[in-house]
């Protein structure tokens, strides 16, 4: 047979669409370019909003930690936390270190979370596409990421808070950082065959549980009822795991958040703050009880009202059907020899499926009793504490579009008309997906106007007032720059009340301000 002939009989192969055959080149280029392009639109929004962070300038809980972290050092600042503060010894921690060399540690933090939260996300997408028995796609699973990212940061009323402002990130979205690295350790720990590896892993398990009970009281709880969850179906009788290693791992992960949540409450600072704000009515009770429920039905009310959330889902259709397309590349499911199929009774088999809906409703629950005891009846406001559970929603929904994609591309691969049908689907997802990044446009927009703006006045007035305090003045003049609802100075009308003020006067090394 001629070189000619050969050749054209892999031309042939390469465009073969039967049922055990290869997709054709232009499947593979309409995935990748649909991959490609909601990568492209979220990884722009994420950018923005990490570029924004060099117009990061101090408000609110910033001039405390900033002038702390620089006269007291980190472990200064730690031990005033415990002493006077919350208990918050990692928080006040990671606020030593990111104030530690002044500003620069919070212009650069957005871009960390961004950076460290991308990769955890692609792992653990590998991961769960690698455990459905597909072939992890990169474009897409990057896409997955970023787009989950993207409406966490912009899509609920805190926009500012939820990426920019150090003081909620590092209480509210490094945990989820955190937590997705853990969850990776966890598939670590519980596969590896070395019995050193599986202890270090539960070593390390109990370390940063613990860190998180001192960071974040809300993912904390959040955390511990979805470990809690996890490791009541991990019991190995129920069928979902061979032994009891995950359950072990979720154990001392939830002894760790207990003995971390115990050292917070325990805490000096934590009973002086329990004293400024004492509650006023039991939570217990049926007054209190209803009233949780309401600011529960609230929040949620809020958060469903932003359609823009289901984006997630719209992107993990696309994974699920990436991974359709993978299988069809090797010619039909992944074979029995290479991943041995384990029969998991129905009820437990439910029970998975329904856990990350159960988690996601008892965790923003705990959330809100929380914010209920801490701060009051306008509580459930404070949105920047929601991303403990956005984060695993915007995860959930799109492992449910996966699932979903993954099964109705495996009912289109049946009919003739698979490929036309496939394309269409992955078409139709990414369309979805963009228009709820479209969604989110104005907001940044908006975000971008605003901290640009107050980043240049914050300048001047900074500028002036050093150049008063080093002539010797020692009460100047300022002017609040309001951003992101968060408190500045003169919030109250009582000077001796006003802690933004006080912490403003330390910064600069004065004796007081007054409005400008």
């Amino acid at each position: 047979m001629s070189t000619v002939e050969c050749q054209g009989e892999t031309e042939k192969e390469k465009v073969r669409d039967d049922a055990g055959g290869r997709r054709r080149p232009l499947g593979r280029g309409v995935f990748a370019a649909t991959g490609a392009a909601a990568a492209a639109a979220a990884g722009a929004l994420v950018a923005v909003g990490c570029f924004l962070g060099l117009y990061v300038r101090p408000t609110s809980d910033d001039w405390c930690a900033a002038w702390k972290s620089r006269d007291m050092g980190v472990f200064g600042i730690t031990s005033d936390f415990y002493m006077t503060q919350n208990g918050r010894i990692t928080n006040a921690f990671l606020s030593g270190i990111v104030y530690g060399d002044g500003l620069v540690g919070a212009k650069v933090l957005p871009t960390v979370i961004a950076v460290s939260f991308t990769v955890g996300l692609v792992l653990l997408g590998r991961e769960f596409v690698r455990f459905l028995g597909g072939r992890p796609r990169l474009p897409v699973l990057i896409a997955c990421a970023l787009v989950i990212q993207a409406l966490v940061y912009f899509t609920g009323p805190r926009s500012y808070q939820a990426l920019l402002w150090a003081p909620a990130t590092i209480s509210h979205t490094v945990p989820s950082v955190i937590g997705v690295w853990a969850l990776l350790l966890a598939l670590r720990t519980a596969s590896h065959p070395r019995t050193a590896v599986r202890v270090t892993g539960m070593v390390a398990a109990f370390l940063i549980a613990f860190a998180i009970g001192t960071l974040s009281e809300p993912f904390a709880l959040v955390s511990g009822i979805l470990a809690g969850l996890v490791g009541l179906i991990c019991l190995p009788r129920l069928g979902a795991a061979q032994n009891w290693r995950p359950f072990t791992w979720c154990l001392v992960w939830c002894v760790g958040l207990v003995t971390g949540l115990i050292v917070l409450y325990t805490s000096p600072g934590a009973r002086w703050r329990r004293a400024q704000q004492p509650a006023k009515e039991s939570l217990l009770s049926g007054t209190g009880l209803r009233a949780v429920f309401e600011d529960w039905l609230r929040m949620w009310d809020s958060i469903t009202g932003r359609p823009a959330y289901l984006g997630a889902a719209a992107v993990g259709v696309l994974l699920g059907l990436a991974m359709v397309l993978g299988r069809a590349r090797r010619g039909g499911p992944v074979s029995e020899e290479r991943e041995p199929r384990r029969t998991v009774p129905r009820g437990t088999l439910i029970a998975v499926l329904l856990l990350p809906v159960l988690a996601v409703l008892l965790g923003s629950l705990a959330v809100v009793v929380g914010l209920r005891s801490g701060y009051g009846p306008t509580g459930w406001t404070y949105a920047r504490t929601w991303t403990s559970y956005l984060v695993p929603m915007e995860l959930a929904l799109c492992g449910y579009g996966a699932l979903l994609g993954a099964w109705g591309g495996r009912r289109l691969r049946e009919h003739p008309s698979a490929g036309p049908a496939l394309l269409a689907g992955a078409v139709a997802a990414g369309c979805l997906t963009l228009a709820s990044l479209a969604v989110l446009v104005p907001e940044l927009q908006r975000l971008t106007t605003t901290t640009v703006a107050r980043s240049v006045a914050w300048d001047a007035q900074n500028a002036r007032i050093q150049a008063e305090a080093r002539r010797g003045a020692t009460d100047v003049a300022y002017q609040p720059l309001y951003i992101g609802s968060l408190a500045e100075p003169f919030f109250t009308r009582s000077y001796e009340r006003d802690w933004v003020a006080s912490c403003v006067s330390k910064w600069y090394g004065i004796d007081r301000i007054h409005r400008g």
